[in-house]
C-alpha cells in the first residue's frame, strides 16, 4: 500500500508571472502604454504645441509680459521660502520620530499626513477664517497694519501647509530602515549631537533628503487650490503661475496661457528626471545599508 501523496509544490509568484502567455504580456503592456500616452504624453504635446502656435516671438512676448513676469517671480519667492521651512521641519520631525520615543508620537505622525487628507481649498479657507478681515485674528492684524490674506504671507503660509509632509514622509522610512546603530556608535566614541548629525546621519540620508526637497519644490510651484483662496487673484501682485494661467485662459488668451503652462510643464519634466535619478540613488543606498546586515545574518 502506497504512502500518502506528496503535497503539490508551490510555484513562486515570480515564476508564475514569467510563465504567463505572450499575448497577455502584450495586452497589458499595450494598455499601460496607451494609458500613459493618452493621459500624460498627449496633454504635454498639446501644451507645447499650443504654446508655440504663433511662433517663438509670441511665446517670449507672453512670458516677458509684466503680469506674467510678476507671477513667475512670486512663484519663485514662495517656493524659496516654503521649501527651506519644510526642509527644517522634515529633518526635525523625522529625527524625532525615528530616533526617540515620546508621548504624542502617533499624533505627530498623523498631523504630518493631515495635508494629504484635507482639500487644499479647505486649508486656504481655514487661513481666511483665521487671518481675514472678518476672521479671528483679522481685527488685531488690521490695527497693526499687518496683511496676510490677499498678500504674499498668506500665499507662503498656504504653500507651506500643503507641502510640509513631503520631506518628512521621504525621510521617515529611510531613517527607520537605517536604524540607530551608527549614531549610537558615534556617541559612544565621544561625538556630540551636532557632530553625529553632520557626520553620520546627514550623509546617510542625503539622497532621500534631496528627493523629498524636489517633490516639495514641485508641489510648491504648482499649487493652485489653497493659493487661489488666499491670494485674491490680484493681477500683477498676488498671482502665481497657475493662477495666471487660469486668468489668461478665462480671457481667451490661449497662446499666453499655454506659454505659461509650458513653463510649469518643463519644470515638471525636470523634476521627474531628478526624481528618477534620486530614486535610483535611494534604492542603491538602501541596498548598501542592507547588504552588511544580510551577510551578518548568513554568517
Amino acid at each position: 500500500m502506497s504512502g500518502p501523496a506528496a503535497p503539490p509544490r508551490r510555484v513562486p509568484a515570480a515564476r508564475r508571472a514569467a510563465d504567463d502567455p505572450l499575448w497577455l504580456k502584450i495586452v497589458l503592456i499595450a494598455i499601460a502604454c496607451g494609458f500613459i500616452g493618452l493621459f500624460l504624453v498627449l496633454p504635454l504635446v498639446v501644451v507645447f504645441t499650443e504654446a508655440f502656435r504663433d511662433g517663438v516671438a509670441a511665446y517670449v512676448r507672453s512670458v516677458r509680459e509684466p503680469a506674467a513676469w510678476q507671477a513667475i517671480k512670486l512663484t519663485l519667492i514662495t517656493t524659496a521660502i516654503a521649501v527651506p521651512l519644510n526642509l527644517v521641519f522634515g529633518l526635525a520631525a523625522s529625527w524625532a520620530i525615528t530616533k526617540f520615543e515620546f508621548r504624542g508620537k502617533s499624533v505627530l505622525i498623523t498631523l504630518i499626513d493631515l495635508p494629504f487628507a484635507v482639500s487644499p481649498v479647505i486649508s486656504g479657507l481655514i487661513y481666511v477664517l483665521l487671518f481675514g478681515m472678518q476672521g479671528w485674528l483679522g481685527p488685531w492684524l488690521s490695527r497693526h497694519n499687518i496683511q496676510i490674506i490677499f498678500a504674499v504671507p498668506g500665499i507662503v503660509l498656504a504653500t507651506v501647509f500643503v507641502t510640509f509632509p513631503f520631506v518628512a514622509r521621504e525621510l521617515i522610512p529611510l531613517m527607520q530602515e537605517q536604524g540607530k546603530d551608527e549614531e549610537q556608535a558615534a556617541i559612544s566614541l565621544g561625538a556630540g549631537g551636532w557632530q553625529t548629525f553632520w557626520r553620520v546621519t546627514l550623509p546617510n540620508i542625503k539622497w532621500g533628503l534631496l528627493y523629498g526637497v524636489i517633490l516639495c519644490n514641485a508641489r510648491a510651484m504648482g499649487e493652485f487650490g489653497a493659493v487661489s483662496v488666499v491670494s485674491g487673484h490680484i493681477r500683477g501682485k498676488t498671482n502665481t503661475i497657475p493662477l495666471h494661467v487660469e486668468i489668461l485662459y478665462n480671457e481667451y488668451n490661449v497662446v499666453a496661457a499655454f506659454a505659461m503652462a509650458s513653463l510649469l510643464a518643463f519644470l515638471g519634466l525636470v523634476t521627474l528626471a531628478a526624481k528618477s535619478f534620486l530614486e535610483w540613488k535611494v534604492q542603491q543606498q538602501l541596498r548598501e545599508t542592507l547588504e552588511p546586515t544580510t551577510m551578518e545574518s548568513l554568517s
